[in-house]
């Protein structure tokens, strides 16, 4: 094979490219829903009596029919590009996705500085939302498929960004709360940045299937006598590695396995990363956000929410799913592996008896910030770990040719388990 002479030397830039593509999935949501305050600002109304500013009226239901946006179309469309991925074209749906997010964002800057009424800045966003989501699955589906074909510590890289990306848009929210800039010219820093972080995950992925050590994987065919995917080529096992996928080539491959078949293998995986995503959806931030300072943070309610909620959990979310790449246990095969996913159910309550506010029903058993920021760090760092390992072990459970479906399946169940910690955190909200 011509191209793989080399191939180790652009290893590392293979990877710095899985980790901003990973960043560029999940970086323009995040920074829309850190403009929650602009949105909300536009929409409720306010009534003030004697210059006195009343409490938020909520005509739209902003928050509640945002979320239900959001997710539908990210369900939907996960488990569309399942079955549809292998009859659309790789480029159509990664390239095609992302153009028309920064289309979107760049549409939802421009509505910034746009006066309209409430009715129709409703319609506008809502809309904005769903396509948004809906590009943004099928963009997450197809990469989570095409990282699957690289060895598995690039799905670590690529999970990894998505950790980073949330770590950016908590740090924009901090910084806009300390120097209290204006609503308007925050909303506008948030809507830009995405664009601009569209366009170099767009250029970053039509640069990488012209790197050699990509194409190795991506272009080979599928082998059932040697995974190639299983370890990074090196300098000396370069040579050799080529070699058989120039003798794979040349046979006859076998059809892809059905999307049933491929659950089979996965479903074990598929289940786990749909728990740790339910479990951590289920207080994270619906609940969480509402945790008021007492303690080292008392009196500093404008950097607690974004320091210690946002900050701290994708800091450690992103050491979490860090560690996958030197760390692997439980093994794929072993019982505890479920069973400590399972486990994470502890942290539910023990994040509700935080001092959330308001509260009718359950006490606060832990009022200092210390045991707030003590559960938070392991309830995030489990959560990035156990799901990144998932993530990574299903594609390990199936043969190079079906790792894209794997991949594919992996994101339908990343996503239902994202649905399902949405509705269960408004029972929860309910019963604190």
């Amino acid at each position: 094979m011509r191209h793989c002479k080399g191939t180790s030397n652009n290893s590392g830039l293979v990877a710095a490219i899985v980790f901003l593509l990973g960043m560029g999935t999940l970086l323009p949501w995040n920074f829309f829903i850190t403009a929650m305050n602009y949105f909300t600002r536009r929409l409720n109304g306010k009534s003030s009596t004697n210059g006195t500013e009343q409490k938020d009226l909520d005509p739209y239901m902003f928050n509640n029919l945002s979320v239900l946006l959001a997710q539908l179309p990210l369900l939907l469309f996960t488990f569309l590009n399942s079955f549809m991925y292998q009859h659309i074209a790789e480029k159509v749906r990664i390239a095609g996705s992302m153009v028309f997010i920064l289309l979107l964002f760049i549409l939802t800057a421009s509505l910034v500085k746009v006066e309209m009424t409430q009715d129709h800045f409703f319609s506008i966003t809502m809309t904005t939302i769903w396509f948004i989501n809906m590009f943004g699955a099928v963009l997450q589906s197809s990469l989570f498929g095409l990282v699957g074909k690289l060895p598995p510590r690039y799905n670590s890289l690529f999970m990894s960004g998505q950790a980073v990306a949330g770590i950016f848009s908590g740090i924009a929210m901090l910084l806009s709360n300390i120097l209290e800039t204006d609503i308007e010219s925050s909303a506008l820093g948030y809507f830009i940045t995405p664009c601009v972080a569209t366009l170099l995950t767009l250029c970053c992925y039509l640069i990488l299937p012209h790197l050699g050590f990509a194409r190795l994987y991506l272009e080979s065919g599928p082998t059932d006598e040697a995974d190639t995917r299983k370890e990074p080529l090196t300098n000396k096992g370069d040579s050799e590695s080529c070699n058989k996928l120039d003798v794979h080539k040349q046979e006859p491959t076998e059809e892809k396995s059905t999307v049933p078949q491929v659950f089979q293998k996965i479903w074990v995986m598929a289940s786990c990363v749909t728990c740790v995503f339910a479990i951590t959806l289920s207080v994270f931030p619906a609940i969480t956000v509402n945790t008021e300072p007492k303690g080292f943070f008392k009196g500093k309610e404008k950097i607690f929410v974004p320091l210690c909620s946002f900050i701290v959990f994708n800091v450690m979310d992103w050491i979490g799913r860090s560690l996958t790449s030197r760390i692997q246990w439980p093994s794929k095969q072993s019982w505890l592996f479920p069973l400590f996913v399972l486990l994470r159910v502890v942290f539910i309550p023990a994040l509700m008896l935080c001092n959330v506010q308001p509260r009718i029903y359950l006490p606060v058993l832990f009022n200092h910030d210390m045991a707030y920021l003590v559960f938070m760090s392991l309830f995030a760092m489990t959560s990035g770990y156990f799901a990144c390992l998932s993530m990574s072990y299903a594609t390990q459970l199936v043969k190079p040719k079906d790792a894209e479906t794997a991949g594919a399946l992996m994101t339908f169940f990343l996503a239902l388990g994202l649905s399902l910690g949405a509705a269960v955190s408004f029972v929860l909200k309910k019963i604190i």
